[in-house]
């Protein structure tokens, strides 16, 4: 259930996960991006499905796919085992890892 301070919508996600953040100000709309990909990189099936129902399930794996910048090579295995549908040939945030090979010309 989304929880209401203030006449702000807000996930159901434990304040843990937002250590270095004041969830209280935080806008959860505008921080979609860092709050998808900090729940990738931490979080279990349960925060998950939290953020699919909060933010809905088009919108997360747009994000994943297409938005995230950077996720830590095990966020991105995990990535494609909450989300099956992605590959990671397509998600953004794999295609620009800075351990992936570079030819020289």
């Amino acid at each position: 259930m989304e929880k209401a301070i203030k006449g702000i919508l807000k996930p159901n996600l434990h304040p843990k996960f937002f250590w270095d953040t004041n969830v209280d100000k935080l806008d959860w709309q505008k921080a979609y991006l860092s709050v998808i990909a900090r729940i990738i990189e931490r979080g279990g099936q349960d925060e998950i499905d939290e953020i699919v129902r909060f933010y809905g399930y088009k919108k997360v794996i747009t994000a994943v796919r297409d938005e995230i910048h950077f996720l830590p090579n095990y966020a991105i295995e995990d990535a494609l085992k909450f989300f099956p549908e992605l590959k990671k040939e397509e998600m953004y945030c794999y295609l620009n890892r800075k351990d992936k090979p570079y030819h020289w010309i």
